[in-house]
């Protein structure tokens, strides 16, 4: 895993169906990249392949919150979630480390459970009719 770059904007927009179509989604990956706060996983036999990107941020009420892991389809199955989770983790300084997702997002809360993770609320409203799930790990 390696910190994005700007030159990886395009290839992080294909990746991320969201981006495709919605541009707010574009604005915040760009954000983040400048930022210094999105990380991407790479093939290991061609490193220009991105298979997925993470965003580690302190958006959360000051704390350490992942606010997006993103996985190209086509690398799904393969850990790279799981990598790229594990690498934010490792870079995060806190003594708690939130995320959050879709009520709906059944493949991301086994990932977050296999991980450590343990549940810690809901927000109701953000998109209808599917409640998003804060996770929390304690790192002490």
């Amino acid at each position: 895993m390696r910190l994005a770059r700007q030159a990886d904007l395009n290839a992080l927009f294909d990746l991320d169906v969201i981006a495709q179509r919605e541009e707010h989604r574009r604005e915040c990956i760009a954000h983040a990249v400048a930022c210094g706060q999105c990380w991407v996983a790479t093939d290991a036999d061609d490193t220009a392949l991105l298979l997925g990107y993470g965003v580690l941020d302190t958006s959360f009420f000051g704390q350490d919150f992942i606010p997006l892991i993103v996985v190209l389809d086509s690398a799904r199955g393969r850990g790279v979630g799981a990598a790229i989770l594990r690498g934010l983790e490792s870079r995060a300084l806190g003594a708690k480390l939130f995320t959050s997702t879709n009520a709906s997002n059944l493949p991301m809360q086994a990932l977050l459970a296999k991980c450590g993770f343990i549940g810690s609320g809901q927000v109701e409203n953000l998109d209808e009719g599917d409640p998003e799930l804060v996770f929390v790990k304690i790192r002490c």
